[in-house]
């Protein structure tokens, strides 16, 4: 993958967020999706190596659209400024996700604000045996890779049905449950992203795996 020319792409692009302009460089647009796509399928096949439980996702399956979606945010760009994708997506699971952008390079891995049920399952998950989770990121490599929790909107109080004492009550008011690793441009380019990629999966997976064996009760 030339994610050298991927850059200069989304740079042409943020300067030119046209339709008028997609519609004139389509050709170049539709060779980068291209590699992209392949560069992910290789990437399915390498974490599938990596973990028996991984859930394949070819390139064409994971990537997003590279439109924003106005008709719930009307005031965005028509364009992103990245290209992005997720990986080992089964169904109802913790999201794997990969973002190549002008603006940021990242992994993320977790739920993103779940649904009521999910969310439910998660907090009960934490109330039956929040020590492990706690574990996972307290862990001096977790830290190292992800720091913290992404930090998002989170309960002022306990939970309903939690009360205030709880051992693990911080972790119940959160309603993400998600860590984010980012890059710099540099190591995108540089030889040896992909183990990079591989790594950061590997640290992630026991994270992912607590929150799937919760959200699945």
């Amino acid at each position: 993958m030339d994610f050298k020319d991927l850059f200069q792409f989304l740079e042409h692009l943020q300067k030119n967020n046209t339709k008028e302009w997609m519609d004139a460089n389509r050709k170049w647009y539709k060779s980068l999706r291209m590699d992209f796509i392949a560069w992910l399928d290789q990437l399915d096949m390498t974490m599938e190596q990596l973990d028996d439980h991984y859930y394949s996702t070819p390139g064409k399956k994971g990537i997003n659209r590279i439109n924003n979606n106005l008709m719930f945010h009307p005031h965005k760009p028509i364009y992103k400024d990245h290209f992005g994708a997720g990986l080992d997506k089964a169904p109802n699971s913790a999201d794997f996700y990969i973002e190549i952008g002008v603006k940021q390079c990242l992994l993320a891995g977790g739920f993103w604000r779940p649904d009521s049920k999910t969310l439910r399952s998660i907090r009960e998950g934490i109330d039956y045996n929040g020590e492990e989770l706690q574990a996972i990121l307290d862990s001096p490599s977790f830290k190292k890779q992800f720091g913290e929790l992404y930090k998002d909107e989170r309960l002022t109080n306990a939970p309903k049905g939690y009360s205030y004492d709880h051992p693990h009550i911080e972790l119940l008011k959160n309603k993400t449950f998600a860590v984010v690793h980012e890059f710099d441009r540099k190591e995108v380019l540089q030889h040896g992203f992909d183990d990079k990629i591989k790594n950061v999966y590997l640290e992630m997976l026991p994270f992912r795996r607590y929150l799937n064996n919760s959200a699945s009760v």
